[in-house]
């Protein structure tokens, strides 16, 4: 491989969702000190030159960024050897610590786990950090997010086939009516509509959002301009479209490190459990397939982990 190429090969090595540690052992491994020098001088997206000191010298940015590439393999196989109930416990205290930025972290697990899966992180939470979810979500969160959030934790939903559509029927039509009076009555301060949706089974919710798409002629999701109601909408009525567009917010190259993460939490929470549904849903709303994204995007024994989960996943 001529020098040229081998000089794009390790750009590539450095740029994308973790790093192509091979190209960085076989490559940049066994250059001598003048084609280093070369390559700091051509990329100068990496190096910045200091003409007084006739140096190249690292953005210290980039060094920043280039440490969280590192490890996002090493992440992702911590992650995905958790027990279950472990890595959501877990995933919830970070989103606590992390801020209003990773809230949906926290509806995500709460409305996309079943009764057991959330109770078992619930138990999980008290053996790791000795408080309850509860009582940390209602502690950390000052805002008008706080009721909702405390009441979708503590959640144990009925997880049976029985739906009664009368009642959903009419549930219907009082989401619809708060949505309408939203500007005199937030939603959040909507004691109704955080019941229905904190309480009622999934099935239960999945007929609501047929029933008000009958009255209004949208989604219920669509409608809702309350970001936390929003989100938890789509995960309880359609998950897999709500990890179609986590992921490719994800998978995109100019986003932040956060926003990146949010690939190995969907691929790993979800490799045994939806990720078909997932898959299929991600290439109708995007075209392209899901591995094929990650083989583009991903670098490394990183992009092959992720890809072995999601090929696992059906």
């Amino acid at each position: 491989m001529a020098f040229n190429q081998e000089l794009e090969a390790v750009t590539q090595a450095f740029s994308g969702h973790g790093v192509d540690e091979k190209s960085l052992v076989t490559l940049l491994g066994k250059w001598d000190p003048l084609e280093r020098e070369s390559f700091r001088k051509k990329t100068p997206h990496l190096f910045s030159e200091d003409h007084e000191r006739h140096f190249q010298r690292w953005d210290d940015q980039y060094v920043r960024l280039l440490k969280h590439e590192f490890v996002r393999f090493k992440n992702a196989v911590v992650l995905w050897s958790m027990h279950p109930w472990e890595r959501d416990a877990r995933l919830v205290k970070e989103a606590l610590k992390k801020g209003p930025n990773a809230y949906g972290v926290l509806i995500e697990v709460s409305c996309t786990r079943s009764s057991e899966e959330l109770l078992g992180a619930r138990k999980a939470y008290h053996s790791l950090f000795d408080h309850s979810i509860e009582e940390d979500v209602a502690s950390h969160i000052h805002g008008i997010e706080r009721k909702l959030l405390v009441a979708l934790l503590s959640a144990y939903r009925y997880e049976g086939t029985k739906v009664k559509d009368d009642t959903a029927k009419s549930e219907a039509k009082i989401l619809s009516n708060a949505i309408k009076n939203a500007h005199k009555k937030p939603i959040s301060e909507d004691d109704e509509v955080t019941r229905i949706l904190a309480t009622r089974s999934k099935l239960h919710l999945q007929a609501v959002y047929k029933h008000y798409k009958e009255i209004s002629g949208k989604n219920l999701d669509e409608d809702l301009d309350d970001l936390r109601f929003k989100e938890a909408v789509q995960c309880l009525c359609t998950p897999q479209t709500y990890f179609s567009k986590v992921l490719n917010a994800a998978l995109r190259i100019d986003v932040d490190k956060n926003t990146k993460k949010s690939l190995t939490r969907v691929v790993v929470t979800r490799a045994d459990i939806d990720m078909k549904d997932i898959k299929a849903e991600y290439h109708n709303l995007y075209g392209v397939s899901l591995p094929q994204k990650v083989e583009e995007v991903a670098r490394g024994s990183y992009k092959d982990f992720l890809l072995n989960l999601i090929v696992r996943g059906g």
